[in-house]
């Protein structure tokens, strides 16, 4: 119950509400004794005129309206005050469950996958507000009219009470049979609804491969796959609850039945009158109704508990990369890799670095070369923690990076990735995103360190040209210069760029790395690339191959000692492809 302990903050909602509706409940439970009255007092009273029955009528009928009316103002204040306390409540319970999900680590969203963590944070916690709604208006409602109703019919008659003490148990016992079925079932909606918003949102961002390699109708079959999966499911829950509806109707009809049996004979036997009757048939139709809408109650509890326990693994996962307390490091622009071994918590335990060591000094720049495999990018997601070494230590500035606060760490360091990811908005927004108070000035720099100011000045709105979603309004090239522009305008003392060239043409790649050299001279720059050329100005160049190190030295030194980057560069420049760098 402890995800419900974000009601307290709007207790005063929360309490106004049931309060509110204890009024319409009390004025719903008065209606028919007032109705019985009117028929009873008035319309069949043989002492009284004409005159006298109309102003019976009609006195007993204006309080009739009153209390409906004070009723229905009850029930619409506490629809008002529910709403507020529950959408209040599912408001910072999705800020609070996205903010988890900001926190966690690589290894713990792939846990999850996407779709499921947004199926969690959008139907899961509707489900979860709706039934918040529900408890602060229907669980006073439901139960009050429930007992209320009870207590007036035992009154007017015992046999109504026996005829309730068998009816009631049967309704009970068929909401119990039935839910107890139908519950496992909800989870298992969920986790279905999962797999078809994963398949959705793949085929959203990968598009582009779908359409160009012709797989629509395979993708539409894999979509309606996971579809029908799910509607089948839905179906056997709703098969489940569809049956139980009849029966309890049965039961309801019988239980009609035997009221109107037994007020008959209490009529003719002269120990009720008619008005009485209609009393006791409202307030039979109050119980029913509330049975039904305890029963629905029910399923809505147990749906809604299905997806509190989604929530609930999400808020209650602890993000494996836990912050250090350190902020400050001993040296600036530093990286030490000491006997660093690295394996995904996903994999077979089969490490993909294996008893790394290197150091980089302040303001060097560094290129990993190896086969697609080797653990480049592993490699260079262990400086920032986007994971951590399995075994060994890393530095960044003289300090353990486990000991950093993970904002403090992480603040020294741009990463530029491999895939190039863009948010939706215009330029000026995406660069933004490295340094939000950044000045016009420091843009301008950026882009123009980046190569992207031509390209950018060519559009109608220059910077503040929309980018679309992903980024797909502008070229991979353009991509790529907008997201070197992102990290260049942080000045970093560390910049890592993962294959963040691979689709620049030589000239602008050499133009790039030489605005680099020149305007972020303090910057050590860690790059990852596939191309000879892109690396053969850096100042060393580490040569990656089956997670381990087997060169580390400058280009020349390497042509000479390293059979790995000779084969490198043979398949590359010693072919004729000397101009494009293949």
């Amino acid at each position: 119950m402890k995800i419900f302990k974000g009601l307290k903050k709007y207790w005063f909602w929360a309490i106004l509400s049931p309060l509110a509706m204890m009024v319409e409940v009390i004025c719903d439970l008065q209606l028919p004794n007032l109705m019985s009255r009117i028929v009873d007092e008035g319309i069949n009273n043989p002492l009284l005129s004409g005159t006298e029955k109309l102003e019976t009528v009609l006195s007993i009928g204006g309080l009739m309206l009153l209390l409906g009316l004070l009723g229905a103002m009850g029930g619409m204040s506490s629809s008002f005050f529910a709403a507020k306390a529950s959408q209040s409540f599912g408001r910072d319970l999705r800020k609070k469950a996205f903010g988890k999900i900001m926190h966690l680590s690589f290894e713990q969203t792939d846990k999850f996958t996407t779709g499921s963590l947004v199926t969690r944070l959008s139907n899961d916690i509707t489900m979860v507000t709706d039934f918040v709604t529900m408890a602060l208006r229907m669980f006073i409602r439901s139960p009050f009219m429930l007992v209320g109703g009870l207590y007036m019919l035992i009154t007017m008659s015992g046999d109504f009470g026996l005829i309730l003490a068998i009816a009631c148990p049967l309704l009970l016992l068929t909401f119990f049979l039935f839910l107890r079925k139908a519950t496992p079932l909800f989870s298992v909606v969920q986790k279905k609804l999962d797999k078809v918003n994963n398949v959705v949102q793949e085929n959203v961002t990968g598009a582009r491969v779908v359409k160009a390699y012709v797989r629509e109708e395979h993708e539409i079959k894999r979509f309606d796959e996971a579809n029908v999966d799910l509607v089948n499911t839905s179906y056997r829950v709703q098969k489940i609850l569809t049956f139980m509806m009849p029966i309890i109707m049965i039961i309801m009809n019988l239980t009609v039945v035997a009221v109107i049996t037994v007020g008959g004979f209490e009529v003719d036997a002269g120990n009720m009158k008619v008005g009485a009757i209609m009393s006791a048939m409202t307030y039979l139709t109050m119980v029913l109704m509330s049975f039904i809408m305890v029963g629905n109650m029910a399923q809505h509890i147990t749906r809604a508990f299905a997806s509190v326990r989604r929530v609930n693994e999400v808020l209650d996962t602890e993000p494996v990369i836990k912050d250090g307390t350190v902020t400050e490091g001993t040296e600036r622009g530093t990286v030490s890799f000491k006997n660093v071994t690295f394996a995904y918590p996903s994999s077979s335990g089969e490490p993909v670095l294996s008893n790394i060591s290197f150091d980089v000094k302040r303001g060097e720049t560094v290129a990993i070369m190896g086969a697609t495999g080797s653990g480049k990018t592993s490699l260079i997601n262990l400086i920032p923690r986007f994971y951590d070494a399995t075994e060994g230590e890393v530095f960044v500035d003289g300090v353990n990076v486990k000991e950093y606060t993970l904002a403090a760490l992480r603040k020294r360091i741009s990463v530029v990735s491999q895939k190039t990811e863009l948010f939706s908005g215009s330029i000026r927004h995406n660069i933004l995103q490295g340094k939000p108070d950044a000045s016009d000035a420091e843009i301008e720099r950026a882009i123009t360190v980046a190569q992207a100011k031509e390209f950018i000045d060519s559009f109608e709105e220059g910077i503040e040209s929309d980018v679309g979603e992903k980024g797909m309004k502008l070229s991979g090239g353009q991509r790529q210069r907008v997201s070197i522009a992102r990290g260049v305008i942080r000045c970093p003392e560390i910049m890592i760029m993962d294959d963040s060239m691979s689709a620049l043409d030589l000239s602008t790649d050499a133009r790039l790395r030489k605005a680099l050299k020149k305007e972020l001279s303090d910057t050590t720059v860690i790059m990852v690339a596939q191309r000879v050329a892109t690396v053969m100005t850096a100042d060393r160049i580490i040569i990656l191959e089956n997670g381990t190190i087997v060169g580390n030295d400058n280009h020349e030194r390497l042509l000479e000692s390293c059979e790995a980057y000779q084969t490198i560069y043979n398949s590359q420049l010693k072919k004729g492809d000397e101009t494009d760098g293949r």
